[in-house]
């Protein structure tokens, strides 16, 4: 790739393309395969990452800036955060609005209720710094580009 004020080259968007698509097979092939459980893991996550990555292929174009594939990235990153954070909430709000309490005269009941709610959990808070991390990001790449 060259820098950002010209654009991508021809091999540059190429690679790009050839790095979108190929993350995307090799997730396939690691959740198809029948050896291990662990490499399914594996496939399983970069099937996700594959499908956000995906969004960038239209700008696998020569002449596009870094910049902007940059920037398009971040956003998708930021787009993710916030939906986790959405479906995390209704998943929540489901629970409480549609499913029995959980017994306490059981072992899962008491797990549950000893478990703190979903806003108190440290991932939610990461997912919400990082969503937040991001939109300064592209704010500031935003601010610098003008």
């Amino acid at each position: 790739m060259s820098d950002s004020s010209s654009g991508m080259s021809r091999a540059g968007a190429f690679c790009l393309e050839v790095f979108i698509i190929g993350l995307g097979v090799v997730a396939l092939v690691l959740i198809f395969q029948p050896f291990s459980i662990g490499l399914y893991a594996v496939g399983s996550g970069l099937v996700v990452l594959a499908g956000l990555i995906n969004n960038l292929l239209p700008l696998a174009q020569p002449g596009v800036k870094v910049r902007s594939v940059v920037t398009v990235a971040l956003v998708v990153a930021l787009v993710f955060c916030i939906v986790l954070l959405v479906s995390i909430t209704a998943a929540h709000l489901y629970g409480v609005f549609f499913l029995n309490p959980p017994d306490p005269n059981t072992l899962a009941g008491k797990a549950q209720l000893a478990t703190p709610p979903f806003y108190k959990q440290a991932f939610v808070w990461e997912i919400a710094a990082a969503a937040v991390i991001l939109a300064l990001v592209v704010t500031a790449l935003n601010k610098t580009a003008r």
